[in-house]
């Protein structure tokens, strides 16, 4: 028996030797991916721009006196004119607080002193004695101007934004008393202090020095309603103007607080590493 399974066991282990080598064919070692490398190239994130801000602003502006007119009284009576006025340059200062509430847009409550500008004007009429006259008026007025602002900032090229605004508010405009001279007679009027309505148009851009503090250079056209202007005095009063154009050339500066500072000067935008999702090994 032992002679049978000799040959037996020789034909076995010779098919196993054969197979063996189909075998390990057929394990297949696949070669490993590797995931894609990270990144770390900084993604800016934009920072919001926005928060409180005071401001000081100094001016020289020019008014123009758009006309008046006076009651008159005597042989003849009537409704008498102002052939001219003219007003002479000044300065004003003034201070206010503001909320910037993005990028583009902001708004701002301010005061004005506007310092005293000469006025210097003409009327004709009847003499006392009868004739032509004309007169010499002099005065001055001086004021306080309260005004609520908005503003569109226009965009920010290298730390400089340009804007437009337009306000509204009040005008307490005090004219110093008139004085009115024919020939050697002058006659003093009372000045009168009244509030009137004002709105304003603005242009000009700002220069951001860093997050905190801008400069602010910029124009502005305001108008003021008419009111009285001065009292009666013998022959003539009271005297009303038409109101006055002011043509303002501004100068300021402006301080953030609370906030992420001004455009183009805000704090400097935060860098996030890009990390991708892992990469799962793929085998092939």
């Amino acid at each position: 028996m032992l002679r049978f399974a000799k040959p037996v066991m020789l034909g076995a282990a010779l098919v196993a030797g054969m197979a063996a080598p189909a075998f390990a064919a057929d394990i297949y070692e696949p070669p490993i991916v590797e995931a894609p490398p990270i990144y770390n190239d900084p993604i800016p994130v934009e920072t919001s721009v926005g928060g409180w801000y005071l401001r000081g602003d100094i001016d020289y502006h020019f008014s123009t006196f758009r006309g008046g007119n006076y009651i008159t009284y005597g042989t003849p009576g009537g409704l008498g004119a102002f052939d001219f006025g003219n007003l002479r340059g000044s300065y004003s200062v003034g201070a206010g607080v503001g909320y910037k509430f993005n990028r583009w847009f902001r708004a701002d409550l301010t005061a004005d002193y506007f310092f005293r500008s000469t006025f210097t004007g003409q009327t004709s009429g009847v003499c006392p004695g009868g004739g032509a006259c004309t007169s010499v008026d002099t005065s001055a007025y001086s004021a306080i101007v309260a005004m609520a602002n908005v503003y569109v900032d226009l965009g920010t090229w290298h730390k400089i934004t340009p804007y437009v605004g337009a306000g509204f508010g009040g005008a307490r405009i005090q004219w110093d008393d008139l004085r009115n001279t024919v020939g050697g007679t002058t006659t003093v009027h009372t000045g009168v202090t009244s509030w009137r309505f004002a709105w304003a148009l603005m242009a000009g851009a700002s220069y951001c020095i860093n997050p905190k503090w801008a400069v602010d250079v910029g124009y502005r056209y305001m108008r003021v309603q008419g009111g009285r202007m001065f009292e009666y005095a013998p022959q003539a009063g009271p005297g009303f103007d038409f109101g006055l154009n002011v043509h303002e050339a501004r100068a300021g500066v402006r301080y953030a607080f609370g906030g992420s500072g001004h455009a183009g000067c805000a704090k400097e935008p935060e860098f996030i590493p890009y990390e991708p999702e892992p990469y799962p090994i793929v085998y092939k």
